[in-house]
């Protein structure tokens, strides 16, 4: 069933929120257990879609899990794998998904997963990740949409990323754990989450250095000394973000915990430079606060430390009332505008020129329906409706789904005015009543 958000803009944000696992960590932590014969114990793993997904990727490969939902806990017991084939239906719903590729090749020599298919925000190759696994010895092809790679042993070696991409330096760290020797990754991606994948990696037994550098380096090891564990997963910096964005979007004031501030070292300043206050409360813990109009900034999406892309259209949100006007350089993807039409019909002045847009800011958005076309894009809207005048509706709640827990529930208990219906509803239902979907 379609289901939307009705939102009615004009409140300011005011009280506590606390952040839950990184989405774009724990889906790798979850790949990675299927290394391990026996069970492995991960923490801090948020109640979504995705989740969801990679679960089911792992039970088709043969791995039972159980998943806690008081604990927000999940145990994946992956002593015996029966398949090696990550199946299209599975992987086409979510690209991270063929991480899987490394993992079932650390474990079983041998992997049959599907092409991932295209993706809304723009196109996300997969050959430094076919290219960087034949460099570790897999003999690779590809056919009928699959990727079918097998090796007798994979061998250490030196790769070098073209791009520094999360996804092929996670997939070759995965595959490299049991390879013979040393690997090293150079030019790889530095993001926290390819860092709390190697420290979780090296919890099961693994002998990983570098990670949030630009160069990993990898010392494979047996696979019967990896051995099961317990991890805690760090907290999502693109969550935090887009809440304290939706505070100073609404002139609010919140605590925002669980939160690892280091990790968006950039955006804070950007958001402090638009006129917003944040203050340190405790290690984990921060204030952010807004009591005036913001003013525009300029920005380019670069790869970590830089500007993260996922909280690029959370931030021409805020822009689109900004005074003057800003500049928007997306360097990263080339579809990530996607909310530009919505923001557009909802009153902001913003002109797009491939991958820049110019956000000129107006003295106020107005409610209308708009249409989440992705993920980060769906959260942008749902910000707008905060911001606007009037009744905003956001529909294809199924993007936004995919990477915010009971994301209208924290708004609410926030002072949000939002609710979650769909248009079979007699009545539109209460944003307390979180959707517990089928990981339970």
């Amino acid at each position: 069933m379609a289901e939307k958000f009705k939102i009615i803009g004009g409140e300011s944000l005011k009280g506590e929120v606390s952040i839950g696992g990184a989405k774009n960590a724990v889906l790798k932590l979850l790949a990675a257990t299927i290394l391990v014969k026996g069970s492995t114990k991960i923490y801090n793993v948020p109640q979504l879609t995705d989740v969801d997904i990679m679960l089911n990727v792992l039970s088709d490969l043969g791995a039972k899990y159980i998943y806690n939902k008081d604990e927000k806990s999940v145990v994946v017991d992956a002593d015996s794998i029966t398949s090696i084939t990550a199946k299209y239906e599975l992987v086409s719903k979510m690209r991270a998904s063929f991480i899987i590729l490394g993992a079932l090749m650390s474990r079983c020599r041998e992997a049959i997963v599907a092409l991932p298919g295209g993706c809304a925000i723009g196109e996300r190759r997969v050959d430094f990740h076919i290219k960087g696994l034949e460099a570790l010895g897999a003999k690779i092809k590809i056919e009928n949409g699959y990727v079918h790679a097998k090796a007798s042993k994979l061998i250490g070696t030196d790769i070098y990323l073209d791009i520094p991409s999360v996804g092929a330096t996670e997939n070759l760290m995965l595959a490299a754990v049991t390879a013979e020797g040393s690997t090293r990754i150079q030019n790889a991606a530095q993001e926290p989450e390819i860092i709390d994948l190697a420290n979780f990696l090296n919890t099961l037994g693994a002998d990983i250095s570098g990670a949030g550098t630009s160069e990993i380096v990898i010392n494979g090891v047996k696979q019967e000394h990896l051995h099961p564990a317990e991890y805690t997963t760090i907290p999502d910096r693109i969550e935090a973000g887009t809440y304290m964005a939706a505070v100073v979007a609404t002139r609010g004031k919140a605590i925002i915990k669980n939160v690892y501030p280091a990790h968006l070292t950039f955006f804070n300043d950007k958001l402090i430079k638009m006129g917003a206050s944040i203050k340190l409360v405790e290690p984990t813990t921060i204030e952010v606060s807004c009591r005036n109009k913001l003013n525009s900034i300029n920005f380019v999406t670069q790869p970590y430390p830089g500007f993260p892309t996922d909280l690029q259209a959370i931030a021409m949100t805020l822009l689109t009332t900004a005074n003057g006007v800003g500049i928007i350089t997306e360097s990263l993807y080339e579809n990530r505008f996607m909310q530009v039409p919505d923001l557009r019909r909802m009153g902001a002045d913003i002109h797009q020129d491939r991958n820049h847009a110019i956000i000129k800011g107006v003295k106020n958005l107005t409610g209308a329906t708009v249409v989440a076309s992705d993920l980060r894009a769906g959260a942008a809207l749902v910000i707008a409706g905060l911001m606007a005048n009037g009744e905003t509706i956001v529909e294809k709640l199924h993007h936004v789904d995919r990477g915010y827990e009971a994301f209208e529930h924290k708004l609410s208990n926030l002072g949000a005015k939002i609710k979650r219906f769909n248009d079979t509803d007699n009545t539109i239902q209460n944003s307390g009543m979180v959707d517990i979907r089928g990981i339970l």
